[in-house]
């Protein structure tokens, strides 16, 4: 009774005492969902942000840009597979249409933190601003995740 019991206080001790480094946030209709970047290797001048944004209005919005204090600019780039060959490019925004949900994650949609002030590391949090055509500005915290970390949110 007592291993059973001291497990249990340990699981629920554990639940409630864990840091939650996924955090949502909302700005109108939109559900911004676990931002996060990934942690870079020393030197590295580039970086690489994610979220996932859910419209839940009747009308689409559009992600039109982003800024941190942590890179010089934040571009939002697209990378594909086209004829066998991953290419990147910068695009001028992303719609959310009423009742979608847009996922930037790594080889897709993503927000390129260029001219890093500083290498992005494990742990860290950085702010990142986020602009909607119709819902505005939301300033969210970016956890910085290891290198791996789409690995470790699949579903994100």
């Amino acid at each position: 009774m007592y291993i059973v019991m001291s497990k249990y206080w340990l699981f629920a001790l554990a639940l409630s005492s864990a840091p939650a480094l996924a955090e949502d946030y909302k700005l109108k209709n939109l559900v911004i969902d676990h931002p996060y970047a990934r942690a870079t290797p020393p030197g590295a001048t580039t970086g690489g942000a994610y979220v996932t944004v859910e419209n839940m209005g009747a009308t689409p919005d559009k992600l039109l840009a982003a800024s941190t204090p942590a890179a010089k600019f934040v571009e939002i780039h697209q990378m594909s597979m086209n004829g066998g060959m991953m290419t990147m490019r910068a695009v001028q925004g992303i719609e959310i249409k009423a009742g979608a949900r847009i996922e930037l994650k790594p080889g897709g949609y993503h927000l390129m933190l260029l001219d890093l002030k500083k290498p992005l590391r494990t742990g860290a949090k950085i702010p990142l601003t986020l602009v909607f055509e119709k819902a505005g500005k939301l300033e969210v915290s970016a956890w910085v995740e290891d290198m791996t970390a789409e690995a470790m949110h699949p579903k994100h």
